[in-house]
């Protein structure tokens, strides 16, 4: 009787192990999808919205403005953004063999310096930009503009992409830029570990965007000017105001100067330094993949 028990009694205890084990398994599998089904959130200014939704959203954004980019650039900046952009290129100074991505570079505002500096430096032998941007409207503004300049074409190519999931193989290039666009893509950690990964050993990579004026006084002012003067303007001269809007919530979310050294660092970039122009408007960041 006594060994009938038992066996009773591990028989049921071995049933009711299992039948915790398969439950725990359920309840472990029904989280596990529950968290899967919850969407990544993320910002769109000032916006939360789910992660899948800013890269459509960001492309309309700029479709909207691609034909007046330029002019509005001059007009809410009163045309500041083409010195930036000069220091930015004499700060990536391009020598001789230079390969260069130039991300969100859309309307070739970048990729024209870098042109028209290793022009004048004469030391165009085995240079190349490649242009490549998220958004068609603004590749298309940028092909036409290099035309109307004249530049050299064979010195300029196009392409279409993700900056999360570039289309190039790795150690392309020797040098990657990206001014004013990193902000508005969803992932800057992926696009930060695409940069290295694309990017030849020694290769540098170098971001100019809108940064934290450090000045409560400076700060004050210009939150008057982004807020209640770069949104008439957009509607002044491009039509829209909403789009204007977006760009400078967008700015107020992206990381200070700091926190965006570190995810440059956590990329694996080494020399990782910035520069704050025009008080910390704007800055440069700078990192190279040693």
């Amino acid at each position: 009787m006594i060994s009938g028990k038992l066996f009773l009694n591990s028989t049921l205890n071995r049933n009711i192990l299992r039948n915790l084990t398969s439950n725990t398994i359920k309840r472990g599998a029904s989280r596990s999808q529950n968290e899967s089904t919850e969407e990544e959130k993320t910002h769109f200014g000032f916006q939360e919205i789910n992660a899948s939704e800013k890269v459509g959203k960001v492309h309309k954004v700029f479709e909207d403005v691609a034909t007046n980019y330029d002019i509005m650039n001059d007009v809410t900046s009163l045309f500041i953004h083409r010195i930036w952009k000069d220091i930015f290129m004499h700060r990536l100074a391009p020598t001789a063999n230079t390969t260069l991505l130039d991300m969100a570079g859309g309307t070739g505002d970048i990729a024209f310096r870098f042109l028209n500096y290793i022009k004048n430096g004469k030391c165009e032998n085995g240079c190349h930009v490649v242009v490549s941007d998220i958004n068609k409207n603004m590749l298309d503004v940028g092909r036409e503009r290099s035309k109307k300049l004249n530049l050299d074409q064979t010195l300029i190519s196009w392409k279409e992409a993700n900056a999360e999931m570039l289309p190039f193989e790795d150690n392309s290039f020797t040098a990657y830029t990206v001014a004013f666009g990193i902000r508005n893509m969803t992932h800057i950690d992926q696009v930060l570990n695409e940069a290295y990964r694309v990017l030849q050993p020694g290769g540098r990579f170098l971001c100019l965007e809108f940064s934290q004026v450090e000045n409560p006084i400076l700060q004050w002012v210009y939150d008057q000017y982004s807020f209640q003067v770069i949104p008439v303007l957009g509607q002044i001269v491009a039509g829209q105001w909403q789009p204007y809007q977006y760009l400078v919530e967008s700015i107020r979310q992206f990381p200070n100067q700091e926190k965006f050294k570190e995810m440059i660092e956590e990329a694996g970039f080494r020399a990782v330094s910035y520069e704050n122009l025009t008080n910390g408007v704007v800055a440069i960041h700078s990192g190279f993949k040693l």
